[in-house]
């Protein structure tokens, strides 16, 4: 898959410089299949450091939790291997238990024991610990992750945001030297999903744990990673920080999907020596943009916040659609070219589907990739 990046041509979806040797997890070139089926996972590769949160993060199918799976010990590989702390737990011809391998997994559903308290929920994988070292260490799993008062109930008397407290207390109760958590917070309702995926970050940072996040939702894996990696078809489109992963999308797919957006038709042209980008709304900056020469048709990615409301403004744009978030409004705005564009207006400008409002651009990272491309 070419990738085009919209600031400097690069020759692979990896943004974020990872390659030191603080790695804690290696994953090298792995693919994985099911059966006789297609890879699921296809010549796949990332590092994540020490105490660094990593997510995957990509729509149902795109392999993500295969990858999990896979450095959890529960499918084999066809090609490539993993490493963990130096230690090469998956190859092509070997494949570690997943009990030795020094990993602890939050499940989508919690796994929790039903019949066992949430002390010795928390205490299940100490048994080899006496048994007052294992009360010491359940009490300070409990401590950190906020369920002191807790420990004599059972998991039915819990909510299912203490409950997916419990499920990593459980999980770092042994000390692994890594954290994987499949979706998480899917069983949540919005407002807890938002409030507890805070609340694990600060968890795993004190703890100074290692950790990898399987989501498909773009705001969890903002508000909990250090690195992100957006999955496509078995692959990864670009591994970077959330912030360049917004503002620097190196392919149409990640720029289609991390964030909301709208794509406008653009052409590049050159003026003394100055290269800038024409769109329906104004001229662009497009010395950034390095995959073609005067005259080449692109599209130009705008983001909400690109679009700025400005009643002195001269170009107008008509309100096709509107959502109300509370302390602003999104809309959906109709240009005298037809192309529609996205614009966040605080609430106070409350306007009529239909109204034309006036509007200016204020993009400070121009995206562009030649059109049609994706």
């Amino acid at each position: 898959m070419e990738l085009n990046s919209p600031t400097t041509q690069r020759s692979g979806p990896a943004r974020f410089d990872d390659s030191d040797n603080s790695a804690l997890l290696q994953v090298q070139g792995i693919s994985v299949a099911y059966g006789r089926n297609p890879p699921a996972v296809r010549d796949l590769s990332f590092q994540v450091r020490r105490q660094d949160i990593a997510c995957l993060l990509g729509p149902s199918g795109c392999g993500k939790t295969t990858v999990l799976r896979a450095i959890a010990g529960f499918v084999p590989l066809q090609g490539g291997r993993i490493v963990v702390s130096g230690r090469e737990v998956s190859g092509p011809a070997h494949t570690e238990p997943p009990e030795t391998r020094g990993i602890g997994v939050v499940f989508q559903d919690y796994a929790l024991f039903p019949h066992l308290s949430i002390a010795d929920n928390v205490a299940f994988g100490l048994r080899s610990l006496t048994q007052a070292d294992r009360r010491r260490r359940v009490s300070q799993m409990l401590e950190l992750v906020g369920l002191q008062g807790v420990a004599h109930r059972f998991p039915h008397e819990l909510s299912g945001g203490q409950q997916q407290r419990v499920a990593l207390g459980r999980a770092l109760a042994p000390n692994p030297a890594l954290v994987l958590m499949d979706e998480p917070f899917s069983n949540l309702d919005i407002e807890m999903r938002e409030r507890l995926s805070a609340e694990v970050r600060e968890i795993l940072k004190a703890s100074g744990t290692t950790a990898v996040l399987v989501t498909h939702d773009q705001h969890e894996a903002f508000a909990m990673a250090d690195v992100v990696g957006v999955m496509q078809d078995g692959r990864l489109s670009q591994w970077d920080r959330p912030y360049q992963l917004y503002h620097e999308p190196t392919s149409r797919f990640t720029a289609d999907f991390v964030g909301a957006g709208a794509f406008v038709r653009g052409q590049v042209h050159e003026t003394d020596g100055k290269r800038r980008i024409a769109i329906a709304l104004g001229e662009l900056d497009g010395g950034s943009y390095q995959r073609g020469g005067h005259g080449q048709a692109v599209d130009v990615l705008l983001r909400p916040d690109d679009v700025i409301h400005d009643d002195r403004s001269p170009a107008t744009a008509a309100v096709v659609r509107k959502l109300f978030r509370g302390a602003e409004f999104l809309y959906t705005l109709r240009l005298d070219s037809g192309e529609e564009v996205l614009s966040l207006v605080p609430s106070h400008h409350n306007h009529a589907i239909g109204e034309r409002i006036g509007v200016r651009l204020e993009v400070d990272h121009v995206v562009a990739f030649p059109a049609g491309q994706g």
